[in-house]
């Protein structure tokens, strides 16, 4: 305990006009939330309504500065981190947090208005989660992000049940992250009802070879074990909000330099998939929030997201997604009804991101999520 501290009990007691102490508490928040799931897809004959997550949140905070926040969330086949972190305000502008935190990249929080999010969470570029260090500065317009991750949030390639999308270590892609610089700057312009966010980011990493995966050594036997490879990622975005309406728009640039082929492997709800190797990414969304007075509802927020991931190679083709929807308020009730068009997407029928699958149609699903947060 500091001198100060120590002294300020005496302090208190013989000030003549302090008439009574001011306690600081401890703050604690656990809340958590319960979501059930309809989809209807055209590409199958798999629509059903089913039970989609329970997730428990903790929340705390002291005052003189400490901080922490964690999530944890049960599927139907899987459990999983989503984050969890404890950081140390210094002052009003300036955090760091220390943990599985997210990672500042982009548009923030979201790239997205939907449940479905965009093309850019498929590919870890979106709500996306590492165990590393970060530290944030804000002040009147100006906001700068500067992170280290030492790995994913579990340190292991070759786990698939997870969250975020990261990169997956398997016997024709066996690579794991292993290190990665995060720097991100946004400056906001604001002006009566109309205000602007304009900002850019940079990632750098590294992919470390795994040696031997299920007996297999590497792409076709012939990788060298040594055959580490860096990585690097661009951003700039732009988001306008005027009113109730709300445009994003960002182009993102990506190249995993891996030496053999032009794709790496990804992870996250269990499963592997392949992704380009090098892309451009570009996101367009539109929204409209609606205050309404209709029972329970008190708001429905619109949205268009579109995105689409260009590619060129061998192999590779162009990826799609667009998802039309509106989130719904009511009390503690969040739902989502969305419809979700894609072509050689991820999720929606196709393979991978920016793989030819040889499938060149349109896909479509419809998707209702029902949230009860607590």
């Amino acid at each position: 305990m500091s001198f100060l501290k120590k002294l300020s009990p005496l302090l208190l007691a013989i000030l003549p006009f302090q008439s009574q102490a001011v306690e600081v508490t401890d703050e604690l928040d656990i809340g958590g939330a319960v979501r059930v799931n309809y989809g209807w897809k055209d590409y199958d004959n798999n629509a059903k309504l089913e039970f989609e997550l329970f997730r428990a949140d903790v929340n705390y905070k002291t005052g003189d500065g400490l901080f922490a926040s964690a999530q944890y969330r049960w599927y139907q086949d899987m459990d999983v981190i989503h984050h969890a972190y404890m950081g140390y305000q210094f002052n009003e502008a300036q955090s760091v947090q220390v943990g599985v935190t997210q990672v500042p990249f982009g548009l923030l929080p979201y790239a997205a208005h939907s449940f479905w999010f965009g093309a850019t969470y498929y590919i870890g570029f979106e709500d996306d989660y590492d165990a590393g260090i970060h530290y944030q500065y804000q002040r009147d317009n100006l906001r700068v992000d500067l992170a280290y991750f030492a790995n994913d949030e579990y340190g292991k390639g070759s786990r698939f049940d997870r969250y975020s999308f990261d990169v997956a270590t398997t016997e024709q892609s066996p690579y794991q992250e292993s290190g990665q610089l995060n720097a991100r700057v946004e400056y906001e312009i604001s002006q009566n009802s109309f205000s602007q966010k304009i900002g850019s980011s940079i990632q750098y990493g590294q992919l470390d070879y795994v040696t031997s995966v299920n007996g297999a050594e590497g792409i076709d036997g012939n990788t060298p074990n040594t055959d580490d490879i860096s990585t690097f990622s661009g951003a700039v975005h732009w988001q306008v909000d005027w009113l109730t309406w709300q445009l994003q728009l960002q182009y993102l640039h990506y190249n995993y330099d891996v030496k053999y082929g032009n794709r790496i492997a990804l992870s996250a709800f269990l499963y592997p998939f392949e992704i380009a190797s090098q892309a451009d990414v570009v996101t367009a969304n539109l929204s409209k929030s609606i205050d309404v007075n209709f029972g329970p509802i008190s708001n429905i927020n619109c949205y268009n997201d579109y995105s689409t991931v260009l590619v060129s190679g061998s192999g590779l083709a162009d990826s799609i997604q667009n998802v039309t929807g509106c989130a719904i308020t009511a009390g503690k009730f969040y739902s989502y009804l969305d419809w979700i068009v894609g072509k050689n997407m991820y999720f929606v029928g196709g393979d991978g991101v920016g793989i030819d699958n040889d499938d060149t149609s349109w896909h479509s699903r419809l998707n209702i999520n029902v949230g009860f947060y607590f």
